[in-house]
């Protein structure tokens, strides 16, 4: 592959269950490569990329991973420590009273991250207000690190009551324990915000994930290094232009150390250092990356309104962007609440590789469980039990010998004997076309309600917006989600296998702040306090960028969390102009009702630093105008619809041409992805490289 010389390639790999994807931008043109995800050490796959990709030059690597998700998922952290105010050891346990199923008193609740031999009470208090009551004895540290220390950790989460309001017990007891040499979250540093359940648990994910975190980014670290011996210059982020934005100021103080930096569930990259301190930063990344990228595509083609659905082999992430992905501050992670700024992302068990079966009673399900990456589908040569990827190949919507632009042939021969054995063991008479329809049914209504969850459960009207399908499966059942919905557009993005990465590729360096401070608005604003808490949130986002020894100008946005006095829940609204009356006009739009006359209580800041990434030059597609020329298909087959074999022409995406329209039925194929659109609906290729889809106004269900 040619090399640039006198640069540095930007390279962003997104780690996935089934695939590896990387997007890097070479001579103007944005290059994509996927290659099979190794999950015993993800970190493998990466350096496969690498290789393929060229190590002639200097790289950075912007990281998006999965490392925090799955070891959550699969419990595999760190045996942690909980250091908490005494009296308040079972927080983590106790919880909320809300229940996972309302009806169902027999429901086995999730196991709590730290054992109840492995939490400690440290006799202290600081009251609502910040004044300090009771401080650890110097006996009372020593004993406490005596226990902690009898115990052997793996790692150590601290939080203490109220310590969002004043942190100087918990900096006491953090620098008494800090002599074990274990790895420790302090809460008033990760979350210095109030709900010590919420608080307390973020915290606890933080540790359970920090020693697996930080191995694993030192052993891709440690790959890379050996591929890249060299280093990295000082200016290596500095983009064709000279821009000097989101650039380290110097290299990293370790020997030979290469420039990693990891995307964050908030939306915005980190250094590596960072995403090591604090991993639960980073437990949503992948998807993150998928709904930067998606908002990026949709807003070159002039589309601001947009539901994003990422499908690729083990999930589908959905969030609507209205604007710009903004982060929102409650989230759930496996079970544990997750309170830094996570994207509104809604995350579903529907996947190319998600599982076929029949309960009991006979009826077909689809999911949660994946065959991921290995053993994969049937179809990829491993795999014994049919999956929604096998289903497409089955009716035709999946090309054999054009997966992954014809490096990689699915085994469609394998895929119906094997699918017919497995049908006949479950005694069931479907047919491999009826079974297959059922399983791109069943999946379709499992993704159609997660898209439900994201706009009409939360006052918006889908029928205004875009769909916007990406990941390697999205595209082939975009056409019909949208039909169900009644939206009139789709858009499949150029390289939609691939949007995560390429959306970690643009994004911005970004670092999130915040603070309770539980304030009575009573009418008034209180300005000047306002002003100047602000200025302590921006200090200390200055002190944190010079630390990493980032430069270029840093953008501010100011946001707080209100809410009606009384109420367990807050509304978070950009900051200035009237809050009071911008509270209730949001208050009506989501819950359908607001209360003028009543108190609003200012419960948290919120700040967000951001420092603007390089611009990437990728050269736009232009509109060829009216032309009489016929797109020709590569290929014609017959293709299932409704129960109905139609013949259906096969396009290659790279021969479609900008501003010429087609009409479905249509397959068409890419490297990264494949794309059905059904009889009746138009298509044709935007400006901006999208897919633009005219699902024609149908109304849903």
């Amino acid at each position: 592959m040619a090399k640039l010389p006198h640069s540095v390639l930007r390279i962003a790999i997104d780690t996935g269950g089934t695939f590896t994807d990387c997007v890097w931008v070479e001579g103007g043109i944005l290059r994509t490569l996927k290659v099979f995800s190794t999950p015993d050490d993800p970190s493998r796959a990466i350096s496969e990329a690498l290789r393929k990709i060229g190590t002639g030059m200097d790289v950075a690597v912007l990281h998006g991973t999965t490392v925090g998700t799955n070891a959550l998922l699969q419990r595999k952290g760190a045996r942690v420590a909980l250091v908490t105010t005494a009296g308040f050891e079972d927080v983590i346990e106790i919880g909320r009273q809300a229940r996972p199923r309302l009806y169902d008193f027999f429901f086995d609740r999730i196991e709590p991250l730290v054992a109840r031999e492995l939490r400690f009470g440290v006799r202290e208090r600081v009251d609502s207000e910040g004044k300090i009551l009771e401080q650890p004895s110097h006996d009372e540290l020593a004993h406490l690190r005596d226990a902690v220390r009898d115990a052997k950790p793996d790692a150590i989460a601290i939080a203490l009551l109220f310590s969002f309001a004043n942190p100087a017990n918990e900096a006491a007891v953090a620098s008494a324990l800090a002599e074990l040499g274990k790895p420790f979250s302090v809460s008033h540093r990760i979350l210095p915000e109030f709900r010590e359940y919420e608080r307390t648990s973020t915290v606890v994910v933080n540790a359970y994930l920090q020693p697996l975190m930080q191995g694993y980014l030192e052993k891709l670290a440690q790959r890379v290094r050996e591929l890249h011996p060299q280093g990295l210059k000082p200016a290596s982020l500095v983009d064709a232009g000279g821009t000097a934005e989101a650039v380290p100021s110097r290299p990293s103080t370790k020997k030979s150390a290469p420039h990693i930096f990891v995307m964050q569930s908030s939306g915005g990259i980190t250094a590596l250092e960072s995403a090591a301190r604090e991993p639960v930063r980073t437990v949503l990344s992948g998807p993150a990356g998928g709904l930067v990228g998606a908002s990026a595509m949709a807003a070159r083609g002039g589309f601001h309104k947009i539901l994003s659905c990422d499908m690729g082999g083990t999930s589908t992430d959905v969030a609507l962007v209205e604007g710009g992905a903004r982060p929102g501050g409650q989230s759930e992670v496996a079970g544990f609440p997750v309170s830094v700024p996570m994207l509104d992302i809604h995350t579903v068990g529907a996947g190319g590789g998600s599982l076929a079966r029949f309960d009991a009673g006979g009826a077909l399900l689809v999911g949660p469980e994946s065959a991921g990456a290995d053993p994969g589908p049937i179809c990829y040569g491993r795999g014994m039990q049919p999956t929604v990827t096998d289903a497409n190949l089955l009716l035709g919507r999946l090309r054999p010998n054009r997966f992954l632009g014809g490096e990689f042939t699915l085994d469609l021969e394998r895929t119906q004997r094997i699918t017919k054995e497995w049908l006949r063991d479950q005694h069931s008479k479907l047919t491999l076309e009826q079974f297959a329809a059922g399983v791109v049914r069943v999946v379709n209504a499992n993704m159609e309600r997660a898209l439900r969850v994201v706009s009409i459960e939360r006052g918006y009207d889908p029928r205004e917006f875009a769909l916007v399908a990406f990941g390697g499966a999205g595209g082939l059942h975009a056409c019909e989600l949208a039909e169900a919905l009644a939206i009139p557009t789709v858009i499949i993005p150029a390289r939609p296998g691939a949007l995560s990465a390429f959306g970690i590729l643009v994004s911005d360096v970004v670092k999130d702040y915040s603070r309770t401070v539980l304030w009575r608005l009573a009418g008034k604003v209180p300005l000047r306090e306002l002003q100047s808490e602000f200025r302590k949130l921006e200090q200390a986002a200055q002190k944190q960028f010079q630390d990493e020894h980032w430069r270029g100008a840093l953008h501010y946005e100011r946001s707080l969390d209100l809410r009606y006095r009384g109420q367990g829940y807050e509304l978070n609204i950009p900051a200035g102009g009237d809050l009071s009356e911008r509270f209730h006009v949001e208050h009506q739009r989501r819950y359908g009702y607001h209360h003028a006359g009543r108190e609003i209580e200012l419960v948290t800041l919120r700040l967000r630093a951001r420092m603007a990434a390089p611009r990437l030059n990728i050269g736009r597609a232009t509109a060829v105008g009216k032309s009489s020329r016929r797109i020709a298909a590569v290929e014609h087959d017959a293709v299932i619809f409704a129960g109905k074999a139609l013949a259906t022409p096969v396009y290659e995406r790279g021969d479609l041409r900008p501003g010429q329209s087609l009409n479905g039925p249509a397959v068409v194929t890419e490297y990264s992805a494949t794309t059905v659109i059904p009889p009746g609906q138009r298509f044709c290729v935007g400006q901006a490289e999208n897919l633009i889809i005219d699902v024609g106004g149908k109304r849903g269900r």
